[in-house]
This record gives structure tokens, sequence and C-alpha cells, in this order.
């Protein structure tokens, strides 16, 4: 099965970027489409973008223009770049396939705040 582990998360402020980094570990990822997830206190968690094996790229509303996923078969890394950050974007962010979800990671923390 697979593992993430996830990092890039930090405090910034609004308007601010960051990268976030997904390394999976256990099995062979490419065969996946992958996403990226957040969870705020409070709420369930949901799927912010996700990418299928061959590239193809999907994204909420809430986050369209400003997050971009993107992936690295050779390392099995998954990542998402994250522009224009705003207060409500503040979760703990997660990778994972897209359905039959693989143990969670940790998680990496972004708070968006001044």
């Amino acid at each position: 099965q697979l593992q993430f582990v996830e990092s890039g998360g930090c405090l910034v402020q609004p308007g601010g970027s960051l990268r976030l980094s997904c390394a999976s570990s256990g099995s062979d990822c490419r065969i996946y489409a992958m996403g990226w997830f957040r969870q705020a206190p409070g709420k369930q968690r949901e799927l912010v973008a996700s990418i299928a094996s061959g590239g193809y790229t999907n994204s909420a509303d809430s986050v369209k223009g400003r997050f971009t996923i993107s992936r690295d078969n050779a390392k099995n890394m998954v990542y998402l770049q994250m522009n224009s950050l705003k207060p409500e974007d503040t979760a703990v962010y997660y990778c994972n396939v897209l359905s039959n979800y693989f143990p969670w990671g940790q998680g990496t923390q972004v708070t968006v705040s001044s």
C-alpha cells in the first residue's frame, strides 16, 4: 500500500504563496490519480485538486486559478503550488489517491493570517 508524507506548510500572510510536497512510498504511485485534500477546524475533509496518472488536472472552484497541482512520477512526488492565499485556505493539507484511500499521512498545516 502507499504511504504519504506531506511537507511545506507554514504560517503565511494573505496574498502569499506556498509550495506543498507529498512524498509517497510503498508502491508505485504512478498508476494512481492523486489528490490534495484539506481539512479546516470543524469542517469535513475536502478535495482541493487532483491529477491523473497522465497529468490531467482539476481543482475545486474555491482554488481555481490560484492553486496548481503537479507530479513527478520519477520521484513519486506530488506538489501543490498555492498562490494568492486567503485566510479561508487555512487547514491541514493531505495527499492521497482519489478513492479507496490509503492510510492518511500526518498532513501539513497551512495557516494564512496577518
